[in-house]
């Protein structure tokens, strides 16, 4: 008999594989952020202006590739370098009004997406799919070592 994990491997898979987003732009076909931006200012909202170290670190991605994504979103006016507030040496990026708008845009478009995937299910299939959807990612985070502040 095949443990269960196999269907959780192939699920995930589907899921990745069409998700709620376009890949060939990398972004939703109606939405504002591909998809680096989005996860990068959902990080700098979540935690507060960040420096490229503390982002390459946080999303485990040579620093090299963090400057061009952060070079991209500050091209964009969704960031901003500011000097350290606690008063380090390296400058922070921080989140623009800009960014925070575009941000929720995409974030309001993602909920419209899965409320329209979800539309048939209970309120109380979506919490109990959202607990373990939560467990799933803290489970990854703590076994890589680099948890994911949640609000």
């Amino acid at each position: 008999m095949t443990r269960a994990t196999h269907e959780v491997e192939y699920e995930q898979m589907l899921l990745s594989r069409h998700g709620l987003l376009n890949h060939r732009k990398g972004r939703r076909a109606d939405g504002v952020l591909e998809r680096s931006a989005y996860i990068l200012l959902s990080r700098i909202r979540v935690q507060g202006p960040m420096s490229v170290g503390e982002l390459s670190e946080a999303f485990d991605l040579d620093a090299s590739t963090l400057n061009r994504q952060t070079a991209a979103v500050m091209r964009a006016g969704l960031v901003e370098r500011i000097p350290d507030p606690d008063g380090g040496m390296a400058r922070k990026f921080r989140i623009t009004e800009e960014g925070a708008a575009a941000l929720d845009t995409e974030r309001e478009g993602m909920v419209a997406s899965l409320e329209r995937v979800m539309t048939d299910w209970s309120d109380e299939d979506i919490s109990a799919f959202a607990g373990y959807l939560r467990r799933f990612n803290t489970d990854i985070e703590r076994l890589g070592g680099r948890p994911w502040p949640r609000p």
